[in-house]
């Protein structure tokens, strides 16, 4: 869930003509309208199934150093992405746990949270040649958003409704740059085979595209 349109909005579209499964919901995360709207749309959908997967993958990332950092970039940053999920998260909560309902076990078989996370929020990372990448908002947010995760994993695993951080690695999308190691391609494909693979023991952890386990 975006919480604009990107480049790939288009190639949704044409998946959405050939495959009758495939949906486009609007959802501007940082409105709180707009996530009442795609929740009953979303519920129109999926019916009394439930909804299995939740990934919240919208963010804003910048590079802020100690210099050029300012309250207005920690607070837009904090509030699209770690405040947002949570509250997203909250909203679909009841589809989450219908679909909980109608299962046994941990996984995206039965229901799931997966928070898109960034090594770039691991404190133990942030030392040494891990530093090298300067964002107070951008890490500081990322950080707080594996506490939402865990948070959300204390109080829903009782529900059976799986709750990880998941680190897609460094993508080129808009905000990862031409630079970056993987293409969407490559990063997508490895994160569906670690998403297939969840199970209770991955509960309230840190993962990497890979299936690696992330310091926190």
């Amino acid at each position: 869930m975006q919480k604009k349109r990107s480049v790939g909005l288009r190639d949704l579209q044409e998946l959405s003509k050939t495959f009758p499964g495939v949906h486009i919901v609007t959802l501007d995360v940082d409105n709180e309208q707009s996530v009442s709207s795609a929740l009953q749309e979303v519920a129109s959908i999926v019916g009394n199934e439930g909804l299995n997967c939740l990934i919240n993958n919208a963010a804003i990332g910048n590079t802020t150093d100690l210099n050029t950092v300012t309250p207005e970039a920690m607070m837009k940053s904090f509030q699209v992405n770690t405040v947002a999920p949570l509250f997203v998260t909250k909203a679909f909560l009841p589809l989450l746990q219908m679909a909980a309902a109608r299962s046994s076990g941990m996984g995206i078989h039965r229901a799931a949270v997966i928070n898109v996370s960034s090594i770039l929020g691991s404190i133990t990372h942030n030392w040494a040649e891990g530093a090298n990448f300067k964002s107070y908002a951008y890490r500081t947010s990322k950080a707080a958003l594996n506490m939402v995760t865990r948070c959300l994993a204390a109080d829903l695993g009782s529900d059976g409704i799986l709750c990880m951080s998941l680190h897609p690695g460094w993508v080129r999308t808009d905000m990862g740059g031409p630079l970056a190691d993987l293409s969407v391609q490559e990063s997508v494909s490895a994160l569906l085979s670690v998403l297939s693979a969840l199970s209770e023991k991955d509960h309230g952890g840190f993962k990497d595209f890979r299936g690696n386990v992330l310091p926190w």
